[in-house]
């Protein structure tokens, strides 16, 4: 990720999200209500979701085929579609 804002936005979601998730485990040790640790899943999916879509949105030039290139490992729109649409 070359854009630097991007990765430090994308850093503090997966931070947050780590933060939720470690309140999921200690929701589900201490048994907590259903309701309150589904909650707490969604949104840490949620933030896992945003990260990916940050990733991709931020770096698309990145990640495609650019033809003509030599030793392009990039993606192609397909690939690429099939990427994004795996975090829907």
């Amino acid at each position: 990720m070359g854009d630097i804002d991007a990765r430090q936005q994308v850093l503090n979601r997966l931070r947050r999200a780590r933060g939720q998730l470690n309140a999921v485990i200690d929701m589900v040790e201490q048994e907590r209500h259903c309701k309150d640790i589904v909650t707490q899943l969604a949104a840490v999916s949620k933030a896992l979701d945003r990260a990916g879509f940050k990733i991709i949105s931020a770096n698309i030039q990145e990640c495609m085929v650019r033809e003509g290139e030599p030793d392009d490992d990039g993606m192609t729109v397909e690939e690429l579609e099939k990427l994004f649409l795996s975090l829907a």
